[in-house]
């Protein structure tokens, strides 16, 4: 499998859950609001024997008039169109904001969906949950168009997917977050996404006040770094500035 970081920047977050673009190499941490975080915003494709995947959408920021993602996509010699499954862990508006794009000819007509030759994998209750939290955490404008998309494959609880990608509901970060296993050709890539979102939390015990179950997390995280360890997994790590992709 052939795995590529998609970057959108360093930023930091703190209770107002506003993501602020931080310079690693001039802006000082400190002088952010107590407690801000500093992450990285970054989805990944991999590249299978069946699929161009595409694990989250990231911030859906525009540059230069197109989506930030779509650019990256192009950057690394991959057009939009070829996005065969588009995988999402859950709908929070860091993960899920390329979901949809404005239309290309007129901004006040309802947004698309981003990758329509792509099928979407969306757990049905997780989407549910969206509409009745929405804002700060959701932006469900950015949302709707899945609604009644016939590429968007509903997930209920845990399966599998064309018998290589398996999904689990975990109920950590979020209520309905969920985490995918990819195995092809003898390799096992993980995505936790929120559940796991950076390496040093994979090595200490840390209960974040963010999370829906944030002793789960936890615990689950000991849980597949042991097993991934075990059977050298590759991790994939949504916000870590440093570290996005480790291999055992």
């Amino acid at each position: 499998m052939k795995i590529i970081p998609l970057s959108e920047g360093s930023f930091t977050i703190d209770k107002s859950k506003l993501f602020v673009p931080f310079d690693l190499d001039n802006d000082d941490l400190q002088a952010r609001p107590t407690g801000s975080l500093l992450v990285e915003v970054q989805p990944f494709v991999v590249i299978t024997s069946e699929d161009i995947l595409l694990l989250d959408t990231g911030l859906g920021f525009q540059k230069d008039g197109k989506l930030q993602l779509h650019r990256n996509l192009m950057e690394h010699g991959i057009n939009p169109s070829e996005i065969t499954k588009v995988l999402m862990s859950h709908l929070h508006k860091d993960h899920a904001g390329a979901v949809s794009d404005v239309h290309p000819t007129d901004a006040s007509a309802p947004r698309q969906l981003s990758f329509p030759q792509a099928k979407y994998y969306v757990q049905r209750k997780e989407f549910e949950f969206a509409f009745e939290t929405g804002f700060p955490s959701y932006i469900t404008e950015e949302l709707e168009c899945l609604r009644d998309a016939s590429q968007v494959q509903w997930l209920e609880d845990d399966g599998v997917i064309d018998g290589y990608i398996k999904y689990e509901v975990t109920g950590a970060h979020s209520p309905f977050h969920q985490v995918f296993r990819i195995v092809d050709g003898g390799e096992t890539v993980f995505f936790g996404a929120d559940d796991a979102p950076q390496l040093n939390q994979m090595k200490s015990k840390f209960v974040a006040k963010y999370d829906f179950d944030g002793k789960k997390a936890m615990e689950l995280r000991k849980q597949w770094w042991e097993e991934g360890e075990q059977n050298k997994w590759t991790f994939l790590f949504y916000h870590d500035v440093k570290n996005p992709v480790y291999k055992f």
